[in-house]
């Protein structure tokens, strides 16, 4: 039992329910199960039961017929149902206990961003209860190309993308590190995508670090981005043990808000 005295744990679980579950991420998946012994086999469901839940999920409009028999689709019941899961998941909402537990465990100020233009808008942070925190407040805008925050979402575009964000916009230089070119802007954000986070080492201000990565939404979407900041020496080549643990914490807590927000990561 859990906290709240309901039970958990895969012995509860209603073997019935999972098997509508999986046939429904089957036909979300692109399979139409126009063969259904085909289907049946793919899935390890019996045929007879297989047809009975077709029924029930056709007759409940959680998946329809595609015309001329050519299998099924997931239906506007489904849908119905997915627009009001998401309705009430605010980006802050979702992102604001996923900060406060990655503040905990890191014991640095964590804040959570979107793109808005060429710049960054900050939407909410919280910080840790020590006289080292970041005075960056929400509504705090950024240059997006320079800011951890920013790099992690333009990882995540396209360079095409990119180029057009930045085709017209100026882009100043808060610190050596920073690219004052588009192609520096690339060059970074290729970077990026393949260290999986944003790292700084006084990029954006000397002697702070910072680590951020990108949270997408249930349409593989980068809508936003967090990270954590604290004092340069935490994020420096020498503290590699330290550097990895904030990487993946940073990982960590970006995922649980994509998954928050209907993100399926790819098997």
């Amino acid at each position: 039992m859990d906290g709240d005295g309901k039970p958990k744990g895969a012995e509860y679980s209603v073997p019935p329910v999972e098997r509508a579950l999986k046939l429904l991420r089957h036909i979300g998946d692109g399979n139409t199960c126009r063969n259904l012994s085909a289907t049946s086999e793919a899935l390890g469901i019996n045929r007879t039961t297989l047809i009975r839940l077709i029924h029930t999920l056709t007759t409940n409009r959680m998946i329809e017929e595609i015309a001329n028999g050519a299998g099924y689709r997931l239906g506007v019941g489904l849908i119905t149902l997915g627009s009001q899961a998401m309705h009430g998941r605010d980006l802050v909402q979702v992102c604001q206990p996923v900060l406060a537990e990655l503040c905990a465990e890191t014991g640095m100020s964590a804040h959570m961003g979107i793109l808005d233009g060429p710049d960054i808008v900050y939407l909410s942070r919280e910080t840790p209860n020590t006289h080292l925190v970041s005075n960056v407040r929400a509504g705090s805008r950024l240059a997006a190309h320079a800011s951890s925050i920013g790099r992690a979402i333009l990882a995540e575009l396209s360079e095409d993308q990119i180029a057009a964000l930045f085709a017209d916009a100026p882009l100043p230089a808060n610190t050596s590190k920073t690219p004052v070119t588009v192609s520096e802007v690339l060059e970074q954000a290729r970077a990026d995508k393949a260290m999986g986070v944003a790292w700084s080492e006084g990029n954006f201000e000397a002697g702070i670090g910072s680590c951020a990565a990108a949270i997408f939404d249930h349409q593989r979407v980068p809508v936003g981005a967090l990270n954590v900041s604290g004092p340069q020496s935490a994020f420096s080549t020498e503290a590699a043990e330290g550097s990895n643990q904030i990487k993946k914490a940073v990982r960590d807590a970006a995922l649980r808000a994509s998954q928050a927000l209907g993100y399926m990561p790819r098997a």
